[in-house]
């Protein structure tokens, strides 16, 4: 099935803009994901497409997504406050699109820890957030951790992190935000990278993050189990 390309207007300060967004709903769909891309790259990289075109071959909705410095075409992001709007707005376009199914929020690196901040600001409710390479502190920057706004947040939270990636070494920092979160996993991927990409091991970037899928997919289908519980 092909993506539909959508427009999500955004409320910002400054006024209204809008940011290009693509919908792929599953065939037969358990859940609803939306999906944001790292600081340098637009929401058509070939590490999210291979990541939404696994999750809807694994029952999972998926609308990708960009934000408004990227839109712009600049290659620094804005203000936080910026990009919790857009998230705001990417949940606003699950409910209409995907009403009834329990959304979730993922992000690689910036768009994972924008999601968190969106959260944490109660901006966005979601079933579970899952953080692609999540970068607890600038590389080499141990001292200027990423961490204070995690323990706000009530949803279920999921960490994949490459163990070679240095926006989280060392390991133990990670391992002490997680444990401070309300509800949170850690699961490391074995001499991966930031993205994920392991030293010797030629894949395409689509393909790399199509392999994440299974374990993330688990995850996913047991909080929708769980809320649907509740």
């Amino acid at each position: 099935m092909s993506a539909e390309a959508l427009r999500l207007p955004v409320a910002l300060p400054s006024g209204s803009v809008e940011v290009s967004a693509d919908w792929e709903p599953a065939p037969t769909p358990r859940a609803v994901m939306a999906i944001a891309p790292g600081a340098g790259a637009g929401h058509r990289q070939p590490f999210l497409v291979g990541f939404a075109d696994a999750l809807r071959v694994a029952g999972v909705s998926t609308l990708r997504f960009t934000f408004p410095y990227q839109e712009a075409g600049r290659r620094m992001p804005g203000p936080a406050a910026h990009a919790v709007a857009t998230w705001a707005a990417a949940a606003d376009a699950l409910a209409l699109r995907a009403p009834g199914l329990p959304p979730f929020a993922a992000g690689k690196s910036y768009g994972g820890r924008m999601a968190s901040m969106a959260a944490a600001d109660s901006a966005i409710t979601p079933a579970g957030l899952v953080y692609l390479g999540y970068p607890l502190h600038p590389p080499g920057r141990p001292d200027k951790p990423r961490v204070e706004h995690l323990p706000k947040i009530s949803a279920p939270q999921l960490f994949v992190s490459g163990t070679r990636d240095p926006f989280v070494d060392p390991h133990e920092q990670l391992t002490a935000a997680v444990d401070g979160c309300v509800d949170a996993e850690l699961r490391w991927v074995e001499g991966g990278g930031h993205s994920f990409e392991v030293a010797g091991r030629r894949r395409p970037a689509a393909q790399i993050a199509a392999d994440l899928v299974p374990t993330i997919v688990e995850w996913v289908l047991a909080q929708a189990r769980a809320a649907d519980e509740f």
